[in-house]
């Protein structure tokens, strides 16, 4: 009875985050990924958003498909940044990384890093300020994806 509990529970949770067929690559290298999401980015006019978590983490697949899956969301992902998914798993933790990044990972998982056109991070946002009952907040992820554009830092916006 415990075993059918156990399974019930787990594919519960696997349904509600959506694709878990590995957003996450444990082996990559994390500074030659990073470094070229950065050359894109600055290519397409972009900032770079890093979606740190794991392929064992079932809100950083919630998070994903709750961004992918609604249209205005994704479309102001698509517009505005280069998606990188960088791992953190007893696999491989890319400390050294994430500590040029301020240590993000004691916001818990996921936690997400916005660069900008040139790889300098700009800000980490703690996930769970973004969340709402089991997912997430439509108009609080909105106002992240917007607030931390690069449209939105333009110094032209901001002289006197």
């Amino acid at each position: 009875m415990r075993f059918i509990f156990s399974l019930l529970l787990f594919t519960s949770l696997a349904g509600h985050a959506g694709d878990t067929t590995g957003l996450y690559s444990p082996y990559a290298n994390v500074a030659k990924d990073v470094q070229q999401a950065v050359t894109k980015a600055k290519a397409e006019h972009k900032y770079v958003m890093l979606q740190i978590g794991g392929n064992w983490c079932v809100w950083c697949y919630r998070f994903n498909s709750f961004v992918k899956t609604d249209s205005i969301l994704n479309q102001l992902l698509e517009n505005n940044y280069v998606l990188y998914h960088l791992n953190y798993s007893k696999e491989n933790k890319n400390l050294d990384y994430l500590k040029k990044l301020g240590f993000p990972q004691r916001f818990g998982f996921p936690v997400l890093v916005i660069l900008d056109e040139n790889g300098n991070r700009i800000h980490t946002q703690d996930s769970t300020l973004l969340e709402k009952g089991n997912g997430y907040d439509k108009d609080k992820v909105k106002a992240f994806l917007i607030n931390w554009s690069p449209a939105s830092l333009d110094a032209v916006f901001y002289k006197q």
